[in-house]
């Protein structure tokens, strides 16, 4: 974590949940750079679907925090447009899986304009949206798609799981001359009303900071399995992790916080160590993140694994909507355990 302008202590005395720790770090940035300003769909009055934006538009008034209608092709059209022309918009799309809507505008114009003009124009702005399972939401709103949007050049993908990161991977992705898209999932949020996730209510610092785009955090040091996950599946796998330990089996888990750019080098250094690689993805298996890291360690020295490696995945099937098919899809922790299990057999 690269702290500026301020120093901040290593311990945080308060804590935030991770919908908190968002929303202060996109108000300390429009604090300090007027041209930041929010946009979307019930972003204002009603504090965003997933308390995005809770209490924003009281403090910012109705010309920084604008609630769009529900046409996204224009509001993106309108980002891109703002960005272009100098200011630093953040614009939410409530679920990553009404992007289709509007994806000329996100794939062929606010991720292809700074390469189109030979780097002359910069398109500064954050999309930001909710994803992920668990929840009932069925098959239209429970997709993650990061794979997706990694997939397409000229766009940095950032995904927090926890309130630290959240706040610091925000003021990172505002600060950034770069479209960033900034993908929270739902069961981090620390929303009173999902399932209680204990670690989405962490300590933050007071103070503004960033958390650098393209780092990978060790989440639980380990040296004999390396499990390479994000957002929401990290939680997940720290439990895994700890069950497990009483066993003797000790598991690194590494947060990868974001797809674009990724960190090969943690990937690489834990693997070297554990010769272990167990990734946990709750994106679709094939032609995606867990492929592209299996692709990483096959294509720089594959002789640095012990034993065949294991994805724990989305199976390529749309999400089901009836709660025990559901987390039968989903990469949770009894599947998380069953690898470890066999990867370490």
């Amino acid at each position: 974590m690269t702290l500026t302008n301020k120093v901040v202590s290593p311990i945080a005395t308060r804590k935030l949940t991770t919908a908190k720790a968002m929303v202060e770090g996109i108000a300390q940035e429009m604090e300090r750079d007027p041209s930041v300003f929010m946009m979307g769909e019930d972003v204002g009055s009603y504090g965003g679907i997933f308390s995005s934006s809770t209490g924003l538009l009281e403090r910012f008034g109705p010309d920084r925090v604008l609630d769009t209608p529900i046409s996204e092709t224009a509001f993106m059209g309108l980002a891109t447009g703002a960005a272009v022309e100098g200011m630093r918009p953040i614009v939410e799309l409530m679920f990553v899986d009404f992007f289709g809507v509007c994806m000329d505008q996100i794939y062929n114009h606010m991720g292809k304009i700074h390469y189109e003009s030979g780097g002359n124009v910069k398109v500064p702005l954050v999309l930001l949206t909710a994803v992920g399972g668990g929840y009932s939401d069925g098959a239209q709103h429970s997709q993650c798609l990061w794979g997706t949007f990694a997939h397409l050049p000229g766009l940095k993908v950032v995904v927090p799981s926890n309130p630290t990161d959240a706040k610091g991977l925000m003021i990172s992705s505002i600060r950034d001359d770069n479209p960033v898209i900034f993908m929270f999932h739902k069961g981090v949020m620390g929303l009173p009303w999902m399932a209680k996730n204990p670690r989405s209510l962490g300590p933050v610092p007071e103070e503004e900071y960033e958390t650098p785009i393209g780092k990978a955090s060790i989440a639980r040091p380990g040296n004999d399995v390396t499990i390479v996950t994000l957002s929401l599946s990290v939680h997940h796998a720290l439990d895994a992790a700890e069950e497990v330990a009483k066993d003797g089996i000790d598991c690194e888990v590494i947060d990868l916080r974001s797809l674009v750019p990724l960190d090969r080098t943690a990937i690489l250094e834990s693997v070297a160590r554990t010769g272990r690689l167990l990734v946990v993805d709750e994106d679709y298996r094939s032609f995606g993140l867990s492929g592209e890291i299996a692709a990483i360690v096959g294509e720089t020295d594959p002789t640095l694994l012990k034993a065949p490696l294991i994805r724990v995945t989305m199976p390529d099937t749309p999400i089901p909507y009836a709660r025990t098919l559901e987390y039968a899809a989903l990469p949770t922790r009894d599947r998380i355990l069953a690898a470890i299990r066999q990867i370490t057999h």
